[in-house]
Formats: structure tokens, C-alpha cells, sequence
């Protein structure tokens, strides 16, 4: 279907990417394509696809149909110049990072509060092959300036909202020190989602979502996704073609039916998450509740300006009075209604201890200095009432 330029998220959600191949017949959704190779008439309509003369496909590696449709969907949504789908979101980060240092100074400047498997990717994949990693505290503007004046990195990496304590970095003053500076901004939006906030139109270059989370949204299937402006499009596409880090059909089905009802799904998780922050602010067991709503966040400003408005995201991270591992398990161990799962962004809620889980593989002092403390908590909120999440958190608690 040809996109209107016009048309709301809620519409983009459903329509975009399906029906994209006139014909006899058009099935209503994508079917799912196996072929690894594609065939024509003749050679020279083979030789016309591999040059990208003529549009169509010619092996999987390359491009495949259900992969395009669920591409044209993602750019769409984050009203980018063009999207490339991968195994996995940390397969996604890799082949971005790759991408947009191709041709500038192999040097990251990161945040600091990261993704525990970003910063692992950093420090055990990209420096091995030479490319130097500088953390900074990325919602210190003046010290992201100057560290870039000090580094001249070739990237700047972030996230729209850091994993697991929810802070915000401005992405419009930081996309525009990136383009002063000749560095790329690559943003992981996995969090926030298109819903919240849309980087590309912020100032940054490339988007990363793990399609795993909200996206696709059922817990059912992994994947990854690219999204970028026109001047890396190429060359992360080029390099996908050599690196082969492809979404398999199945998944690419699955993310592309989850994303249809991704925008209902959100409104109906960020109206839970506030409602069990509020809960948790007042629980006498909580000794500090993470959320971008509260009137005391530090970042507050950045989200006023940076979020659409009434949407905070469905992540409540929080730390419980005076428990240890011991207690922290004990307490997860007593949850009847929320799962004890390693993720996010699914249908129902799930609740992760970063120690064990997410930043288990960074030292204690590197989770002290990002005040990740032994008694906080992440819970991903999903669309079960409000009321029933809250009661099964306070029998926990008790």
C-alpha cells in the first residue's frame, strides 16, 4: 500500500507494508515467504534486480517480501528514509555501529547508563577491532560537548530512556553537537517506541529497536530493526548483504502482525505504568520509584520537550526498602500475576532484577557508579488492569 504522508501512527500501524504487490489476487496480509531464492523469466531480469534497476528479489540474504513489508512499516513509523530488519536488536546495534563508522574516526562516545549487552558490545567486540569507547554521562550536556571536543568521536550512543533507571538525554542538543562535530547519533529507541518519541525528526541520524519488545510485542518471536536518514541507508544495507544478520520469515511475520496493534497496546501500557508508579510512590516498602512522569525527575525539562504529551513509557524501575539479593528474590519469587521473565514490552507484565539479569555482566562497582543498587527492580508494565498489577505487587511486598 502507498503510504500518505498524512495518515496518524494508529493508521500507519495497521496499513503500511501489506498489500504491496498488485496482482490477480492480493492477500489481505503478507504471506510468509521461505525462499532463500527467487527466480524470473529470464537472466536479465535477474541481472536488472541484483543491479537495482527493477525492483524484486533475488535471494534472501538480500531481501525477501516479508521482511520489505515489515521494513517499510518500521520507516515509516519512525518516519525515517529506510529500514533494514535483523535477527535481533543487539544484531541491529551491531550492524548500525558498524555502518556509520565506516567512514569516520572508529571512536564511540557512549552513555554511560546503557544496556548491559551494549556496553559488553563495546568493550568485547568493538574495542578488540580497534574502536575506542568513551562513556559520559549523556544528560550532562556540558560534558557531552566536552567530550566530543576532547574525543572527536566518529559515533555518539544513546538511548532515548536509559535501561534500567529511566533518564533522558536531549536529542535535539545532542543530535545538533553530532553534526557539528562530524559524528553520527545512533539512538536505541526500544523503550519510548515511535509513540513517545521519534529521533530521526530530532536530529538523530539512526534508530535501533529490538522488534522483540514493543513492537512485535506477544513475547513470541525475536528480532531487531535498523532505522536511518538517507545518508547511512546504503551503507547499512550494503553491509547487511555481507554480514547476513537476516530476520528469518517467521519471526519477520510475527513481528510485522504484533506491530499492527502496537499503538493500541502502548496508550493502554503508559496509562498502566502511571498508575502503578503512583501506587508504588505511596507503598511504604519502596524507598524510590524511576518513572519519567514525576515531578522530581532531573530530566524533567528534556521530557517535556522530548515526549508526546501523556506518554511515559511502560518501564517502573524501583527500589525496595532495605532488601538484599535475598530479599529481592524472595519478594520477585512471591509474584502470582506478573512473570518473572527476562524482557520487556510484552502483552503481560514482567518484572527483571538487573543484578542477575540484564546488568549482571558489569562489575558491582560499574552498576554502583550507574546507581544500580542491589534492591532496584525493573518492571515492564502490559495491559492487564492497573488494579491487578498493583494488588499482586502489594501481596509481594507485604
Amino acid at each position: 500500500m502507498e503510504e500518505k504522508v498524512s495518515m496518524d501512527i494508529n493508521t500507519k500501524a495497521v496499513h503500511v507494508g501489506d498489500r504491496r504487490k498488485p496482482g490477480t489476487y492480493v492477500p489481505v496480509t503478507t504471506p510468509i515467504y521461505t525462499a532463500a531464492t527467487y527466480i524470473y523469466d529470464n537472466v536479465e531480469t535477474l541481472d536488472k534486480v541484483f543491479s537495482h534497476e527493477i525492483e524484486g528479489y533475488a535471494y534472501a540474504r538480500y531481501d525477501n517480501p516479508n521482511n520489505s513489508g515489515l521494513e517499510e512499516l518500521c520507516a515509516s513509523l519512525e518516519n525515517g528514509h529506510g529500514a533494514l530488519t535483523c535477527a535481533s536488536g543487539m544484531a541491529a546495534l551491531q550492524l548500525a555501529l558498524s555502518a556509520v563508522l565506516v567512514d569516520r574516526r572508529k571512536h564511540v562516545l557512549a552513555a554511560s547508563a546503557l544496556y548491559g549487552a551494549t556496553t559488553n558490545l563495546l568493550m568485547n567486540v568493538f574495542a578488540p577491532f580497534g574502536t575506542e569507547t568513551t562513556f559520559v554521562d549523556i544528560t550532562d550536556l556540558a560534558a557531552v560537548e566536552e567530550a566530543i571536543l576532547e574525543n572527536k568521536p566518529g559515533c555518539i550512543l544513546m538511548e532515548t530512556v536509559s535501561n534500567p533507571l529511566l533518564r533522558v538525554g536531549d536529542i535535539a542538543k545532542i543530535g545538533a553537537l553530532a553534526r557539528a562535530n562530524n559524528a553520527a547519533l545512533l539512538v536505541d529507541n526500544t523503550f519510548s517506541t515511535p509513540m513517545i518519541v521519534r529521533p530521526l525528526e530530532l536530529g538523530a541520524h539512526v534508530v535501533v529497536h529490538s522488534l522483540t519488545k514493543y513492537l512485535s510485542g506477544h513475547g513470541d518471536t525475536m528480532g531487531g530493526v535498523i532505522v536511518s536518514d538517507s545518508e547511512h541507508f546504503e551503507a547499512i544495507r550494503s553491509m547487511s548483504r555481507t554480514y547476513g544478520p537476516i530476520l528469518g520469515a517467521f519471526d519477520s511475520y510475527l513481528c510485522f502482525r504484533g506491530a499492527k496493534t502496537f499503538p493500541l497496546r502502548m496508550e493502554r501500557i503508559c496509562a498502566n505504568a502511571i498508575e502503578v508508579a503512583r501506587f508504588l510512590e505511596k507503598h511504604p516498602a519502596i524507598e524510590r520509584v524511576h518513572f519519567p512522569d514525576q515531578a522530581d525527575h532531573p530530566d524533567r525539562e528534556t521530557i517535556a520537550r522530548q515526549f508526546t504529551a501523556g506518554l511515559y513509557g511502560g518501564i517502573v524501575s524501583f527500589d525496595v526498602k532495605g532488601a538484599d539479593k535475598q530479599g529481592i528474590m524472595t519478594f520477585m519469587d512471591r509474584l502470582k500475576l506478573i512473570v518473572r521473565g527476562t524482557s520487556l514490552g510484552d502483552v503481560h507484565s514482567l518484572m527483571l532484577y538487573p543484578l542477575i539479569a540484564s546488568h549482571r555482566d558489569l562489575s558491582p562497582k560499574q552498576r554502583q557508579r550507574q546507581g544500580i543498587h542491589d534492591n532496584l527492580v525493573r518492571l515492564s508494565v502490559g495491559i492487564e488492569s492497573a488494579a491487578d498489577i498493583c494488588a499482586d505487587l502489594d501481596q509481594a511486598l507485604r
